[in-house]
């Protein structure tokens, strides 16, 4: 076996973004067919925090689920307190406080949607399975649509020359307009800021209800949507499935998957004077030590079939196997490049 040290330069690091689509069954959009809740869930104790939200119906033994939606309000509206006597503790509060410590991460704040604050906020979470690494920004086009008119959502990743951050999460705002550009000016809302925020590193999309109240409110669904009263309070699942209907009446749902793929490349060159004598025990004479066959002297040849990547201390790191034999001797050289992915 021989080996030769490598040098700096034989050492190249690459990284390649690979995208891909989040839904089930490569679907690039997500449409009413194939967005339903769980009347299992609705029944059960999640139902007052969550609604998961899949790809079939309950009957459907394949179905599987692309992302969830809840609800957060700072003063416990929208949903049923715990205590009838605290009403501003419910799932409502909890949810809110749950999403302020881990995106703001500071308990004293609200969420600045865009240029104004607010205390409540829709959160679509996508389903962990659903993507690799991140959300890919630009990718994102939600439709929503209630009685009061029809809105197209995105991020605004292209309009914007670097992403903000709030706390230590990547933050870009939800803004009308789609494939990541605004369909006009900022594409906020003239009264109630940006639409939400899209934070790809979470997987997470947050809808900022007053925006939402301003564009596509009316009467019944947009009730919902829009600014809460205690008579929301009467159920959990009155806000969740508001926005569960603009989604499904919407009926296009698109958003990718984004990885970061790094290879570190190692060129190996064995020279025209190196690995052109084989070390194998048969080559040379056990008794004297000499070449067996004089042609082996003047006119060695080798065949080079493995690679292996060995640290300081001779420890075997890695192998790489050649498609086919390498042929070696005093008049060739040659270049082998090795690539690991991780």
């Amino acid at each position: 076996m021989s080996f030769k040290r490598l040098e700096t330069d034989d050492f190249v690091i690459s990284a390649d973004a690979i995208t891909g689509v989040c839904w089930s069954d490569n679907r690039v959009t997500l449409t009413s067919e194939f967005i339903h809740t769980s009347s299992i869930q609705k029944a059960a104790t999640s139902g007052d925090f969550f609604l998961n939200i899949s790809d079939g119906p309950d009957a459907s033994t394949s179905e599987s689920v692309q992302f969830a939606i809840a609800y957060g309000n700072k003063n416990g509206l929208g949903s049923v307190p715990y205590n009838p006597g605290i009403t501003s503790k419910s799932p409502s509060s909890t949810i809110y406080g749950q999403y302020r410590t881990m995106l703001n991460e500071d308990e004293n704040t609200d969420f600045l949607f865009g240029d104004s604050s607010s205390t409540q906020f829709y959160a679509i979470s996508i389903e962990r399975a659903r993507y690799k690494e991140s959300l890919f920004p630009g990718s994102f086009n939600l439709v929503l649509s209630a009685s009061g008119g029809q809105l197209s959502l995105t991020d605004n990743s292209k309009d914007v020359s670097t992403a903000t951050f709030i706390g230590s999460n990547r933050v870009f705002q939800v803004v009308s307009g789609s494939n990541g550009s605004a369909v006009s000016g900022t594409g906020f809302s003239a009264s109630s800021g940006s639409y939400g925020w899209f934070l790809p590193d979470t997987g997470l999309i947050l809808l900022n209800p007053y925006a939402l109240s301003s564009s596509i409110n009316d009467g019944d669904v947009g009730d919902g949507i829009g600014l809460l009263t205690s008579n929301l309070q009467t159920s959990n699942l009155v806000n969740n499935a508001a926005l569960y209907e603009a989604i499904r009446s919407g009926s296009s749902f698109q958003v990718n998957s984004q990885e970061t793929l790094s290879s570190d490349f190692i060129f190996v060159r064995p020279r025209s004077s190196e690995f052109n004598y084989s070390e194998n025990p048969s080559y040379i004479s056990g008794s004297t030590g000499e070449v067996i066959y004089n042609d082996f002297i003047d006119n060695p040849q080798t065949f080079i079939t493995t690679v292996g990547l060995y640290n300081d201390t001779n420890d075997l790191l890695a192998v790489a196997k050649l498609s086919k034999p390498l042929v070696k001797d005093f008049t060739k050289e040659s270049l082998i490049r090795v690539k690991l992915d991780f």
